[in-house]
């Protein structure tokens, strides 16, 4: 495991799991998953974005696991998952269902939380049997479904094609990121986080980036670049909150407002003045009390409502 995983101390070093356990897609791709919080508690289910890990919902795994089971898993090539020459929407899907069935008893509902390409995992697995049967309501954030690249405005430029070109070879490059310096604190920052991001944010979110595999890095972009979910986003029949960054550059809020009109049972958006894309790590409070709040109202009362 690379020394650079994930930072060892404070808010954002990641709690050990109760249990570890291996999850099988459907193509024998193997899955890291990690379980935290008391059996039989109210479940979550964490996707992490592309070149992250579970190390990057470390803030919400320490907080929900007082009182929920909380299931994080690593997309396959980051974290400790192997890496697999399968890179596609359909793979991502395949893999959110692996992990629901291997997690979750029969019958048994969580709030599912998607980060960027997590957020696309849930979009790609909107109509897909397991995830029906598991996903009682979902939150997105910092993601979209269609025209990333086009979209982002990482390059400070007015949007057309050169501006996507630009994107392009940027989010794609093949180039290693290297080791954790101030510069590269700099650019990721700048690319990734809101202005006013403090220091040990940015320190764990360079860590858990620059851990990620650069010929997983380059794989999974390519993917992004040719994304289209919109089919996905109009069958995801859950309620489905929403939060986006303003300062977001790489999903910017324009993004999110499309997929909270296309979304059939959006319970609302939330725009954070002046965060990043990491919104997670950047607001770690408002996504966890997020959760919180979709298992109060879509969980738990439905557990409830059965038992009465």
């Amino acid at each position: 495991m690379s020394r650079l995983l994930h930072v060892e101390s404070g808010p954002y070093a990641p709690p050990a799991p109760a249990r570890e356990l291996t999850a099988v897609s459907a193509d024998g791709a193997r899955l890291h998953v990690e379980v935290h919080g008391p059996e039989g508690a109210p479940a979550v289910v964490l996707a992490h974005g592309w070149t992250c890990s579970t190390a990057f919902w470390a803030a919400q795994i320490r907080d929900l696991a007082a009182d929920h089971r909380v299931v994080a898993y690593d997309q396959r090539g980051h974290g400790r998952s192997p890496a697999s020459p399968a890179c596609s929407p359909e793979a991502l899907a395949d893999d959110l269902e692996a992990v629901l069935r291997a997690t979750l008893a029969p019958g048994e509902q969580a709030v599912v939380a998607g980060h960027s390409m997590g957020g696309m995992t849930v979009m790609a697995a909107s109509a897909r049997a397991a995830f029906r049967a598991h996903a009682a309501a979902v939150l997105l954030c910092s993601t979209g479904s269609s025209q990333l690249v086009a979209a982002s405005t990482v390059v400070p430029m007015r949007a057309g094609r050169v501006r996507t070109w630009l994107t392009r070879r940027i989010l794609g490059s093949r180039a290693p990121l290297g080791p954790v310096t101030p510069l590269a604190r700099r650019i990721l920052k700048y690319g990734t986080m809101g202005p006013g991001s403090a220091s040990h944010m940015i320190e764990a979110c360079a860590r858990i980036v620059h851990a990620c595999p650069r010929k997983v890095r380059y794989s999974w972009s390519q993917v992004l670049d040719l994304l289209d979910l919109d089919q996905g986003v109009r069958e995801l029949d859950v309620p489905t909150a929403v939060i986006v960054g303003t300062a977001d550059r790489l999903t910017p809020p324009g993004q999110a407002r499309a997929l909270a009109a296309a979304l059939p049972h959006c319970t609302g958006i939330v725009e954070l003045p002046g965060i990043g894309h990491m919104t997670p790590i950047e607001a770690p409070e408002l996504v966890t009390g997020t959760i919180r709040e979709l298992v109060r109202t879509h969980v738990v009362q439905v557990v409830s409502e059965e038992s009465a």
